[in-house]
């Protein structure tokens, strides 16, 4: 057999000093990247099988672990970096495609880190949070153009999604991460007053408790969905596309397609779920608005439709067709946004920015006076409160997070989700590792996280002197460019620094 030429990403340095030799290591990592040599009578390491996911070294009880690159450096050569040579042995080794899980980690601008917020001073004065209230609730749907009777006190509205804070949880199928981690976005949703979506995989007969706050996802494989489904569901959700991939589809290998996943998504134990690229009943706008209006029909029209699509070129022209298709929500994802597994060609250079998209989409509808009849969600990197205080400021009516939800739960973001043995219970269907994830924990660090954002963004408003969320929803005033071009800050729709 040939010899690989591809060598270990990560060293696994372990301290002899401090090392008893416990096997805890051993125990902990699914990869088999330590091993106990019963002839030596000591733990030893397989380099090659790490993937730097931190398991053994946060819970080796003498701290005698650290991952560290592997260090091997290539002649200097300004096109043919160590990587690019590195993913050619492995592409010719195996005749495969490069796969890769999570969002795009090239180092591509990150827009958000050049946009700043305003603040009151001596006119205009701040208002402080803990004296003052500051609304942050937020309702997603199609508003009307008027009220038919001003007077009034209460009008009936079209469905919409009230959200306490403007954050939901994105979607994230059932196979592609564990049932317990559904558990805990589920309860953590509930808990917070918002919604989470519970990705094209269907919804598990565990969590149908938490339904009301639950998005279903219609996608081209139609998992999962039927009637009572969907008027079940809290909202409904068409998945065109997603942002770690335009214009790919999906694939759930069948390894992960256990008894649960089977039965979840209607498909045989053991068969690959394939996810086409198409809809195969979706092939121009007028298409989609009939499917949007089968699907409020079957749902007697009290459900909230909303359409997800990955931000592309011509984004703006999109999203204007699928408002005036019948849309209530339109979700654009930016190619930071992560998935379990997508091509790593795709992931890194397809796509646009979630921040230049939501900027246009806001402008278009703006421009076109048909803003009021769709609400806009942004996904795709969004990192903090302060990201989506400014995805507001751009034109967002709330945000979505899949990554930053994850890593509240304990990811380590070691990219290997496709693989199935994810060491921190997230994505994986193996049983000893599923069990890694605590709902109850998982739920509690869920609402902290997002309960600490609730407070960082209450003290921003208030620092700008706005006292409620719907106040700052493009109001592109109160953010400044650092360090952007003219055609940047143009797309934007921003001022410059200073200006």
């Amino acid at each position: 057999m040939a010899i690989s030429l591809k060598l270990p990403e990560f060293l696994v340095v372990r301290d002899k000093e401090r090392c008893i030799e416990c096997q805890v290591c051993v125990n902990q990592c699914a990869n088999e990247a330590h091993i106990w040599d019963q002839d030596l009578e000591q733990v030893v390491s397989n380099d090659v099988a790490c993937v730097n996911c931190h398991r053994c070294v946060v819970y080796c009880p003498t701290r005698a672990l650290r991952i560290e690159e592997w260090k091997q450096d290539f002649k200097k050569n300004a096109n043919w970096d160590g990587i690019s040579i590195k993913q050619t042995y492995l592409q010719a080794e195996s005749g495969g495609t490069l796969l890769i899980g999570m969002g795009n980690d090239k180092a591509y601008p990150i827009y958000w880190d050049h946009l700043l917020l305003n603040a009151s001073q001596v006119t205009n004065p701040s208002i402080d949070p803990l004296r003052e209230p500051i609304e942050l609730r937020t309702y997603l749907g199609r508003k009307p153009d008027l009220l038919k009777n001003p007077s009034a006190f209460r009008e009936e509205l079209p469905p919409q999604l009230q959200l306490e804070v403007p954050v939901m949880f994105s979607a994230m199928s059932f196979g592609s991460v564990s049932l317990n981690t559904h558990r805990s976005l589920a309860a953590a949703a509930s808990e917070l007053g918002i919604y989470w979506n519970a990705g094209e995989g269907g919804l598990h007969e565990d969590l149908f408790s938490y339904s009301p706050k639950t998005i279903v996802q219609v996608a081209s494989g139609r998992f999962g969905i039927n009637a009572s489904m969907l008027k079940r569901a809290g909202g409904i959700e068409i998945k065109i596309g997603q942002g770690a991939k335009p214009g790919i589809g999906g694939h759930l290998p069948g390894e992960k397609v256990e008894e649960d996943v089977s039965r979840t998504r209607r498909i045989p134990y053991g068969s690959d779920a394939i996810s086409p690229a198409p809809h195969h009943d979706i092939y121009s706008i007028e298409d989609l608005r009939q499917l949007i209006y089968s699907l409020k029909e079957a749902t007697a029209y009290e459900r909230v439709v909303g359409v997800k699509v990955a931000a592309v070129h011509n984004i703006a022209a999109i999203a204007s067709g699928i408002a005036r298709a019948g849309a209530d929500i339109i979700v654009l994802d930016g190619f930071r946004g992560g998935t379990g597994a997508a091509p790593l060609r795709i992931r890194d250079n397809v796509g646009l920015p979630a921040e230049f998209a939501l900027a246009a989409v806001d402008q278009r509808l703006r421009e076109e006076g048909i803003r009021n009849e769709v609400s806009l969600v942004i996904a795709g990197g969004i990192r903090n409160s302060a990201d989506i205080i400014k995805a507001i400021a751009l034109g967002a009516d709330a945000i979505y997070i899949g990554t930053a939800a994850l890593i509240a739960l304990g990811c380590h973001m070691c990219q290997k989700c496709y693989t199935g043995k994810c060491n921190w219970g997230i994505a994986t269907q193996q049983p000893d590792l599923v069990r890694r994830v605590n709902p109850k924990i998982g739920r509690e660090r869920l609402v902290n996280l997002v309960r600490s954002w609730e407070h960082e963004m209450k003290e921003m408003l208030g620092g700008m002197g706005i006292n409620a969320i719907e106040s700052l929803r493009g109001n592109r005033l109160m953010l400044r460019g650092v360090g952007l071009n003219a055609k940047e800050l143009e797309i934007l729709g921003i001022k410059a620094a200073g200006e």
